[in-house]
């Protein structure tokens, strides 16, 4: 967030928390990008704080108490307060149990594969409306087509990547096997490692495709330790998701931290991918 809009996000947050009987003298950013993320001390809350026209919080705390419910090793909503989503000075927030991480708060590959293993199955018990992963295919070849919203990208670059996510999203479309609720975003990034056991955070980019679409969010040393995985889709997914975060990258708005080094990062990773033969697009 710009740091005007933090200001007001932190003080939508803490009024909100005062307001339910949890101390907010302290504020600590655990997370900030398009959506807040803070812990409240001494109340010890977790406030997900957004824009209310760019959230989708409600659908992410009803999912959220399902997962929950079904033994998903899901981040749990505070159970001090009504589970619900709260709105103040024009941003929603949504409050969070703080899972104290291990000493490590990096994920073994084999306790990463068993958690997503677990988070998909327990998807698979859950019937809930969600986009289809294309959605978010969709938004990306929006931007790139975009000159006005990806001012920087030069014309070459621009090809690559709308070459890439149309190719890239036939090949996945057309892998003909099974497809579910997806986390959407399962990178480490949405992983916990805590005193409980791994957890995932972040639902926001729930979707429905095939669980190589979310394996491909992974680091690469998880995928040995996921059985039944489709080598060739999970490398096309693989490729189409860094085209798709690369992307963002390059969008005018992308407020993510050192984002226009890691869109430039990107672009050279799927050349190499393309031009080295790791996959090859068809016509």
């Amino acid at each position: 967030m710009q740091a005007q809009e933090r200001v007001r996000a932190v003080a939508a947050a803490r009024a909100i928390a005062a307001a339910l009987g949890l101390a907010a003298d302290h504020v600590t950013v655990l997370h900030d990008s398009n959506k807040l993320t803070v812990r409240l001390l001494p109340g010890d809350v977790v406030a997900r704080v957004a824009p209310v026209a760019h959230q989708v919080a409600r659908f992410e705390v009803d999912l959220a108490r399902r997962l929950a419910a079904s033994g998903c090793p899901v981040a749990l909503l505070d159970p001090r307060v009504e589970p619900r989503v709260h709105e103040r000075d024009g941003f929603v927030v949504t409050l969070w149990t703080f899972h104290q991480p291990v000493a490590s708060r990096e994920v073994s590959p084999p306790d990463y594969a068993r958690a997503l293993e677990r988070l998909h199955a327990g998807m698979r018990r859950i019937d809930v409306p969600a986009p289809h992963f294309t959605d978010r295919v969709e938004e990306a070849q929006r931007l790139v087509a975009d000159p006005g919203r990806t001012p920087e990208l030069s014309a070459p670059d621009r090809e690559l990547l709308d070459g890439a996510l149309r190719s890239l999203r036939r090949v996945v479309e057309g892998h003909g096997g099974a497809e579910q609720l997806l986390h959407g975003e399962p990178h480490p990034g949405n992983v916990l490692a805590t005193a409980h056991g791994v957890v995932f955070v972040d639902f926001e980019t729930c979707c429905r495709g095939p669980v190589e679409f979310d394996l491909a969010h992974a680091p690469e040393a998880v995928d040995r330790h996921v059985p039944g995985v489709d080598e060739h889709l999970l490398r096309a997914c693989r490729v189409l998701v860094t085209t798709m975060v690369t992307t963002w990258r390059w969008d005018r708005d992308d407020r993510f931290p050192d984002g226009r080094r890691l869109g430039v990062e990107g672009i050279a990773r799927i050349r190499a991918a393309l031009g080295n033969g790791v996959f090859d697009l068809p016509g």
